[in-house]
């Protein structure tokens, strides 16, 4: 059974953002250079250093702007704001660059030309992927075949990832069928109905969403073998939730979890532990030297508006469980906890005004680059957790203390993709984003963190 139907993965469509980005804007600027009284930058084989600075700031401020979050991309007034902010910063960095970039103008109209010029391709092109990409004519169809239990939570964890992701049915596994599905959102189809489904609505793949195997019935079961004898993509839902989440979905995990465990090699490779460890230490001396330059603000507001003590320690779980004490400037009132300790959460009355500054501004972080430096934290891993907290947390969410294979961090996957966990279930959101990590775990993976960190920095987001 051949699917006709044409489809954009999630990394496809990444790759084909970026590519058309970088040819939209060189296209766009070989006419203006040849429409127009234009010459600073012109494309030739001479001046290929110039096309890939270019291409490269270009991706990588696009990057900390989101101009890749699928989300976004999939409608232009919500990428409006961070296309014009990569450009205006892709233009600044541009014209800073010696060497490698065009000699600057004598005449500033030039400068306006190669603004514009890069504003309207992105733009155009955008408009055009909005209109033909994120489409209904390129969405992915999925029926999901399992228990109804886990029904809604699979719907909405698929629609938050992927806007052309679709899932258009759902076909109950269970021998037990007296139970309905309550929600409403997607059609329940019968077991024999699921080749008049495929054909109907064109699918792409079928998704089983089965706790257990031994819940499949033995129709469903031949069903499903004789689809894919004929060639027609059936996946595991596992493996589709953290290929399109970009987390592991612990709560599905069951008694054969050494199978979706396979953790990243980099987490014994000498060679990366190295770098990573070289790293840390460069970019600790760094993060100390640029936080002493803030340290005078840091005093006065201090003084002015925390009224206490100016760095705070306290106990954390560190790798393989050992606990050490993380440092960072105070940012509540003192005796904070005086009634146990509890958690944290948005709007918090024991954050002090200037305390709030401090956490937007992730100034109070700056103390843990000497836990780097230490080496009881790395600049990227999971976020150290208060051995209190892991104690109640691990009885309620499997694999839990898994997090602690690896040194803690500063930053980390779970910071950037979710925000301040304040409860259990935020706890298990950030746990499966963490374990993610930990079996991805590389360079490409850090390197990817490190920018979107940069993005949360500058939007405020996590605090």
């Amino acid at each position: 059974m051949s699917n006709t139907g044409i489809h954009f993965n999630i990394s496809e469509r990444k790759i084909l953002l970026r590519i058309f980005d970088a040819l939209s804007i060189l296209l766009v600027l070989y006419f203006v250079s040849n429409s127009f009284d234009f010459d600073y930058f012109t494309l030739t084989k001479e001046n290929w250093s110039w096309v890939f600075v270019l291409i490269l700031y270009v991706s990588i401020f696009g990057t900390i702007f989101e101009l890749y979050d699928l989300q976004k991309s999939s409608k232009i007034e919500k990428i409006s704001a961070g296309i014009v902010f990569t450009v205006s910063t892709t233009v600044l960095f541009y014209m800073l660059t010696p060497f490698f970039t065009p000699v600057l103008p004598d005449n500033r109209l030039q400068i306006l030309f190669f603004y514009f010029a890069i504003l309207v391709a992105l733009f155009v092109w955008r408009i055009a992927y909005v209109t033909f990409i994120v489409s209904p004519r390129f969405y992915k169809k999925v029926l999901i075949i399992g228990e109804i239990s886990n029904i809604e939570t699979i719907v909405e964890a698929f629609k938050s990832s992927d806007p052309n992701y679709k899932i258009v049915g759902f076909v109950n596994c269970e021998k037990d069928r007296t139970a309905t599905v309550k929600f409403k959102a997607i059609t329940e189809y019968s077991p024999k109905q699921i080749r008049d489904v495929i054909k109907k609505e064109n699918l792409s793949e079928i998704v089983v969403a089965s706790y257990s195997s031994e819940n499949i019935t033995s129709e469903i079961y031949y069903t499903l073998i004789k689809l894919l004898e004929e060639g027609f993509p059936i996946n595991e839902y596992t493996q589709v939730y953290e290929d399109l989440t970009q987390r592991i979905p612990v709560q599905f995990v069951g008694k054969d979890f050494y199978k979706y465990f396979p953790f990243s090699r980099s987490n014994q490779n000498k060679l990366y532990l190295f770098f990573h460890r070289l790293f840390d230490v460069i970019l600790s001396l760094l993060g100390i030297f640029m936080g002493t330059l803030f340290l005078p603000i840091i005093l006065l507001g201090n003084v002015m508006a925390n009224r206490g003590p100016l760095f705070y320690s306290q106990d954390r779980i560190g790798k393989n469980g050992k606990v050490f004490k993380i440092i960072k400037f105070r940012t509540m009132i003192k005796n904070a906890e005086n009634a146990g300790a509890i958690w944290a959460e948005k709007g918090d009355v024991r954050v002090t005004l200037f305390g709030k500054f401090l956490r937007h501004s992730r100034l109070d972080e700056v103390p843990q680059f000497i836990n780097i430096l230490k080496g009881e934290m790395s600049l990227i891993g999971p976020r150290p957790e208060r051995p209190f907290f892991v104690k109640e947390l691990s009885q309620m969410l499997p694999f839990y203390e898994t997090r602690h294979i690896v040194k803690p961090g500063l930053t980390g996957w779970a910071q950037v993709k979710t925000r301040y966990a304040a409860s259990v279930d935020d706890s298990l959101l950030k746990l499966q984003y963490d374990l993610y990590y930990i079996k991805h775990r590389g360079f490409f993976l850090d390197m990817n963190i490190l920018i979107k960190t940069l993005s949360t920095v500058i939007f405020f987001r996590g605090q």
